[in-house]
């Protein structure tokens, strides 16, 4: 039964082609409110993950729903989900406008919706130019036009960033998390990880088809400690100084700075006054998602689903009374 909830559930998703694992047991949720991030180096198996949850590729295993149901038992499916996976199809010669009534009378919106997502994408006065003038960055924004036309719940996009200047990504991010605030769910695959960093509420990133890490970003951010990394005339002199405070997660770095974990600038500041040591530069080590991203998926399959993966979400109840 269709829930209506707009939440997006993933539970023991898996994919094999031929002897090939292309997902395998991903479970995660998308929750109504928030914009949650799709991350996996090349080949992780993000874009065979977001076919499986559109019904475009059959799982081998597992399932997904979509307001408690598959995708393919949704009635008004254009009216639930938004989907762009690609800026391709779309006829050169034809215009913005015209391409989009086509698919207005498909799904069976008014055609005054057309007028009202262009000037949604910013293409408003470039509703009349044939598409085939269009720049990779446009034809982006005429694939999103089309995912809005429905009024959708939810939107699933597979790296919209692609071809858009600054300007453009800077008006993506404010557009995508102004949609979720209306309540809506956001699933977005990037790979330009400084913009899904000031994006995303919640990350879900895979490695080799497998789950290293989902949960909020901040939750990402605690697991590991920040440091603050210090210049100063005896680096041995400080770091015994400061473990007569308690702090003894101490580095030595190769260009000879001391890492400081478990501390602060103030707190490193008056211990090395107090011990006579001269500092010459200090600086709190800023974590951001790209380092945790690249520690995430160094190894094979990353530090694991037992150290990193939160708790499955379980499937909608009607689905799993009936199992």
């Amino acid at each position: 039964m269709n829930d209506g909830s707009g939440r997006v559930v993933v539970r023991e998703l898996t994919k094999r082609f031929g002897p090939v694992t292309a997902v395998e047991g991903l479970t995660f949720a998308v929750e109504p409110g928030a914009v949650t991030g799709f991350l996996g180096p090349n080949g992780s198996g993000k874009t065979t993950m977001l076919r499986m949850v559109l019904g475009l590729v059959t799982p081998t295993a597992g399932a997904a729903w979509i307001n408690g149901v598959p995708f393919g038992e949704l009635g008004s499916p254009a009216r639930v989900v938004g989907a762009v996976l690609e800026a391709q199809g779309f006829h050169p010669a034809r215009t913005a406008r015209n391409h989009l009534l086509v698919h207005s009378a498909a799904i069976g919106v008014p055609d005054a919706a057309v007028d009202h997502v262009l000037g949604l994408v910013g293409l408003a006065d470039a509703g009349d130019r044939a598409v085939g003038g269009y720049s990779l960055g446009m034809r982006q924004r005429l694939a999103l036009a089309a995912a809005l036309l429905g009024d959708p719940q939810v939107l699933i996009l597979d790296e919209p960033g692609n071809g858009l200047d600054p300007e453009g990504i800077a008006w993506l991010r404010a557009f995508l998390r102004g949609f979720a605030r209306q309540g809506r769910s956001v699933l977005v695959s990037s790979h330009l990880l400084a913009e899904v960093e000031q994006t995303a509420d919640h990350l879900v990133v895979i490695n080799r088809g497998r789950c290293v890490y989902q949960g909020a970003l901040e939750q990402l951010r605690g697991s590991r400690r920040a440091r603050v990394l210090v210049r100063c005339a005896s680096p041995v002199r400080l770091a015994e100084a400061l473990a007569r405070t308690g702090v003894l997660e101490i580095d030595t770095l190769p260009d000879g700075r001391l890492g400081v974990a478990g501390s602060d600038p103030v707190h490193v500041g008056d211990v090395a006054l107090a011990a006579g040591v001269a500092v010459y530069g200090m600086v709190e080590e800023k974590i951001d998602l790209e380092q945790l991203f690249f520690q995430l998926t160094a190894a094979p399959y990353g530090p694991g689903p037992g150290r990193w993966a939160a708790q499955p979400p379980p499937p909608p109840q009607s689905h799993w009374r009936a199992g």
